[in-house]
């Protein structure tokens, strides 16, 4: 039995939350193309008969702007120094710029094994492949490189191969049948979220905030209430729509996966509330463990 904890660390858009959701078959990440989706270190566990593995998805490491940025970063960093292997994901299809050399910086601080995961591959030929690699080798002494696609599940499997050569541990840390640390209320907030952020794109800042307020969970349904959390009125009426369109397509894009991931039928009712003060947002967030939501 060989066991051990695994960071997925990069900058904001490498990857990182589809990789853990192909490497554990199970969708717990959510996935945007905005920036600073992923908030918290959330575990993914995959297992096999000789075989766990704790993967730990981290919000993309930045040079934050604010004060969400900072807490972000926050998370990042706890995972690195607090996991046996690092996966430091490079998306082949952008230059390796300011922010991969800030992560891989950070990186080599925590003296830990890294693996550098070049993800994207099937978006370039062989040829362009082998000159990254060759490139980026000589950037760290990573005990690893390897291509793969997280989109398409290309090599994973070998990734998976490659890791388990370097698990330090020989102890089961979760039960076969767990597959993430979070509760379901969580994934339900995250996946309505996940579907404001892509129908809104860039007209609502990424720093909303989703809340399960009731989750009653029957064994042939569930009744769900949720609250959209925003700070000012305009960004209220979009996520709202004319005559409640978009929210009504928010909430049926959200009911669908939400009824994929519990098995049963869902009757989910979506509120939206603007909060200024202080004080709500305390009794709203802090509370249920988000982050407060300042820019």
């Amino acid at each position: 039995m060989r066991s051990g904890f695994v960071s997925l660390t990069g900058r904001p858009n490498t990857g990182k939350s589809t990789l853990i959701n192909a490497l554990v078959g199970y969708k717990i990440a959510i996935t945007s193309n905005v920036s600073g989706t992923t908030r918290n270190n959330i575990q993914g566990i995959y297992n096999d008969e000789d075989t766990q593995i704790v993967f730990v998805d981290t919000p993309g490491i930045h040079k934050p702007k604010h004060k969400l940025g900072q807490r972000l970063n926050d998370e990042a960093y706890f995972s690195i120094d607090d996991v046996d292997i690092i996966l430091f994901l490079v998306d082949v299809t952008a230059p390796f710029g300011k922010g991969d050399n800030f992560v891989l910086e950070r990186i080599k601080e925590a003296n830990k094994p890294v693996f550098l995961i070049l993800n994207k591959v099937d978006k370039i030929n062989n040829d362009k492949l082998i000159e990254l690699i060759n490139k980026y080798k000589d950037l760290y002494d990573f005990k690893e490189i390897i291509p793969i696609s997280a989109l398409k599940e290309k090599n994973l499997k070998e990734l998976i191969k490659t890791l388990k050569e370097y698990l330090p541990d020989k102890v089961k840390y979760f039960p076969d049948s767990d597959l993430t640390n979070t509760t379901k209320e969580f994934r339900v907030s995250e996946l309505i979220r996940e579907k404001v952020l892509r129908l809104t794109h860039d007209e609502v800042p990424h720093a909303i905030t989703c809340v399960v307020e009731k989750f009653d969970e029957k064994k042939d349904k569930a009744i769900i209430n949720a609250t959209i959390i925003v700070e000012r009125d305009s960004l209220k009426s979009i996520i709202i729509g004319k005559n409640g369109s978009m929210l009504k397509e928010i909430g049926t894009k959200a009911r669908r996966d939400i009824e994929d991931m519990l098995g049963k039928k869902v009757y989910l009712e979506l509120f939206v509330k603007t909060i200024k003060n202080w004080r709500d947002k305390e009794k709203y967030l802090k509370e249920l463990g988000f982050y407060d939501i300042d820019e």
